[in-house]
């Protein structure tokens, strides 16, 4: 009996231990249930028959259909903007050229691709934690949070407007 429970443990052991794994996970989310992504599917805008017909816009292989979403556009339309001015933009150049001012690493995503799974790896969990497909995610990045309170409070201190934040409570 005893050999029976004993050789059934490292058979257990044993098939654990031919998982795929592909490196270590600090997050631990089943993504492989097979099914659909909620985050993955974008409703369209609704269907409406124009005034005039012939006012559509040929069709064009590939292009942007009226049905299709724009998250950028609505969100600067919910946010008071005007999204008419998206099309007349350069795009992210802007951006791009403010966020590399300073000059551009050009092993930038290998270099930060090797660092964090080192810290990953360094950062697992424990045997029981991995065994057990715990999640150490906030545990492992607990150093690196920012203390919110703390910085509204900075931020006050400093005469910096906050006002997405609630009040002050009078004591």
């Amino acid at each position: 009996m005893r050999r029976a429970v004993l050789t059934g443990v490292l058979v257990a052991f044993a098939l654990a231990g031919c998982a795929r794994s592909t490196g270590p996970t600090l997050l631990n989310l089943d993504t492989e249930t097979g099914t659909p992504d909620e985050f993955a599917i974008l409703p369209t805008k609704p269907l409406q028959t124009p005034q005039n017909l012939a006012s559509l816009p040929p069709p064009t292989p590939g292009g942007a259909n009226r049905t299709d979403p724009t998250p950028q556009a609505d969100a600067i339309a919910a946010l008071g903007g005007r999204p008419e001015l998206l099309n007349r933009s350069t795009g992210e150049g802007g951006l791009v050229a403010y966020a590399t001012r300073m000059g551009v690493s050009p092993g930038i995503r290998t270099e930060l691709a090797r660092e964090d799974a080192a810290f990953r790896r360094a950062n697992n969990g424990r045997l029981l934690e991995r065994l057990f497909n715990v999640n150490v995610y906030f545990e492992a990045y607990e150093d690196q949070q920012l203390d919110q309170r703390r910085e509204l409070e900075r931020f006050r201190a400093a005469g910096i407007r906050t006002v997405a934040a609630p009040p002050e409570v009078a004591e």
